[in-house]
């Protein structure tokens, strides 16, 4: 294979990608990839090296959810490809559109023992919505019309419903140094008219509206929106209902300071006063409350999901499914009404501002909790910038203490399968999108994924990463695996006595640690203004740390 075949092939597929709208590729140095990743970072692409691939899969992750648009990955052969698999995995769970170019032997060379060498095809198995086996390339202008077909081709399907991960396989031979001289190196084969991937939206048909109607008549219920981005109108939905709106964090409706927005659910859905419930509208996954989740399992509401694909329904109560993305339901849903009045808001409205009022003590603490120092971040977090939390107890923080006010921020987690895998490096690809952001994390997953930190030189935006360090498995303290017996505290509290200054110190980041709220109120206002990555720590333990968190539940 001569390098300028490779070379236009690769032109034009990069060059339909870009047509498209694709700008970002995180690419992780290797040698079987050196005929694309040369191509990439002759083209307008922005492009971001990461040298562990598990991170640049999870970065390009972080950077595709902020944007709601497909980023790039671009990795060797053999294992490299295999450290993509758990963000592939989270990517297929949350929706989220990668399109991931391994490079590949090519075929006269598998299964004889080459090395770096392994069985790439379909490797990610159901976890993608697209896979294909690129040719080896060459400059026919037929091959050139296949490299921009299949590059739109991967875009529809990423960008498709759901949102998920198309997987092509590059095949090279040497000579692997492409020759970027030839002419026409991105426009061969270009065609006149600009390509387009296009969605329309939803209308609510007659039938379905009087089904709804029908459902919701004289009931009492509650709108309830998990992860996503919701228009203002909603509001109205919800006051044409006379039903509130349950807004988990990651709904980012928090922004909105309404009566009928819930935020204290969690809370409420503890009580024994909770209110009946007879219909539940529930927009995306269930929340992050589990006695949310569990009190509606037990009430057994009619259900209404709406839904692109999915119901995502494990307590087995759909009613009625409709097939809509949420914005679109809700802009087009004029025609739902129910006649109960505003009663049924008031009474959330009510025990809302209670479970506020507990949460806000958290405030008054003379010995200050964890949830002190979340209020403190809420209340000093930039306007327009991002939110970032790890799972485990970081996540439950922001539910419960990020409370309504009418400021824009966005609010995002990885909770498609709910892991602590790349989390920091997650933040950091959706921190580009933003011209600010905060990255609330526990210990162990800023350990996880601590050589994320290496990536202090790719970054363009500003990270505060807020570090709740009690020294081990916090979340652990709330399951039911907590004993006094030893193996408790080696299996699942797992201390492990780093000290988090001298890592940054090694990286050359920003460190403080906070002893207390006015300190860390003031370390964390300096770190919003600086460039790059800056670590603010809080140190806690795990011991007492479940009394501490329920008493504002």
């Amino acid at each position: 294979m001569s390098g300028a075949p490779s070379s236009v092939f690769l032109g034009a597929f990069v060059d339909e990608l870009l047509r498209l709208g694709v700008r970002d590729v995180v690419v992780s140095p290797g040698s079987r990839s050196t005929p694309l990743a040369m191509v990439l970072e002759r083209s307008p692409f922005n492009l971001y090296v990461d040298i562990d691939e598990r991170g640049a899969a999870y970065f390009a992750l972080g950077m595709a959810k902020a944007a709601g648009t497909p980023v790039c990955l671009l990795c060797t052969s053999g294992t490299a490809a295999a450290n993509y698999y758990p963000a592939i995995c989270e990517a297929a769970a949350a929706r989220v559109p990668l399109i991931v170019l391994t490079a590949d032997r090519p075929h006269q060379m598998r299964g004889l023992g080459a090395t770096q060498t392994t069985d790439q095809l379909k490797m990610f198995g159901d976890m993608t919505v697209f896979f294909h086996e690129m040719p080896l390339p060459a400059a026919s202008p037929e091959m050139v019309a296949f490299a921009r077909q299949i590059a739109r081709e991967s875009v529809i399907r990423a960008t498709g419903v759901p949102n998920g991960v198309a997987h092509l396989n590059f095949p090279f031979t040497e000579p692997l140094v492409p020759d970027l001289a030839p002419p026409g190196l991105f426009s061969t084969g270009r065609r006149t008219h600009d390509p387009l991937v296009a969605s329309t939206g939803c209308a609510l048909s007659e039938v379905l509206v009087e089904r709804i109607n029908a459902a919701v008549a004289s009931q009492c219920g509650v709108i309830m929106c998990g992860e996503g981005s919701y228009p203002d109108e909603i509001v109205d939905l919800a006051r044409r209902l006379g039903f509130p709106v349950v807004a988990v964090s990651l709904s980012n409706l928090r922004q909105l300071d309404d009566p009928v927005i819930i935020d204290s659910y969690d809370n409420i859905f503890r009580r024994p006063d909770l209110p009946g419930i007879d219909v539940l509208i529930r927009f995306g996954r269930y929340p992050v409350s589990k006695a949310a989740y569990t009190r509606l399992a037990e009430m057994r509401p009619l259900t209404i999901v709406v839904d692109e694909v999915e119901s995502r329904d494990f307590n087995h109560l759909t009613d009625i499914f409709v097939r809509a993305d949420a914005a679109s339901f809700i802009s087009a849903s004029a025609g739902l009404e129910n006649d109960i009045g505003t009663s049924y808001i008031r009474t959330w409205a009510t025990l809302n501002e209670e479970e506020r009022v507990k949460i806000e003590d958290a405030h008054a603490l003379e010995v200050p909790c964890e949830g002190s120092y979340v209020l403190a971040m809420i209340d000093e977090i930039a306007e327009g910038s991002l939110l970032f939390a790890a799972n485990s107890m970081a996540v439950r923080y922001v539910d419960t203490f990020y409370l309504k006010r009418d400021k824009p921020i966005h609010v995002m987690c990885n909770r498609g399968l709910n892991g602590i895998d790349g989390t920091l490096s997650s933040a950091l690809g959706a921190a580009q999108r933003f011209p600010a952001a905060t990255l609330l994390t526990g210990d162990l997953a800023f350990l996880h994924d601590v050589t994320a930190l290496n990536m202090r030189r790719e970054t363009r935006a500003a990270l505060t990463v807020v570090l709740l360090n009690n020294n081990g498995g916090g979340i652990f303290e709330m399951l039911p695996q907590r004993s006094e017996d030893p193996y408790f505290e080696r299996l699942f509290v797992t201390p492990h006595d780093v000290d988090f200054a001298a890592i940054a110190a090694g990286f050359g980041i920003a460190h403080a640690t906070a002893h207390d709220v006015p300190g860390f109120v003031a370390a964390y206002r300096e770190a919003q203004g600086l460039p790059g990555i800056t670590i603010v720590e809080v140190r806690s333990s795990t011991a007492g740390l479940r009394d501490r968190y329920l008493r504002f539940c």
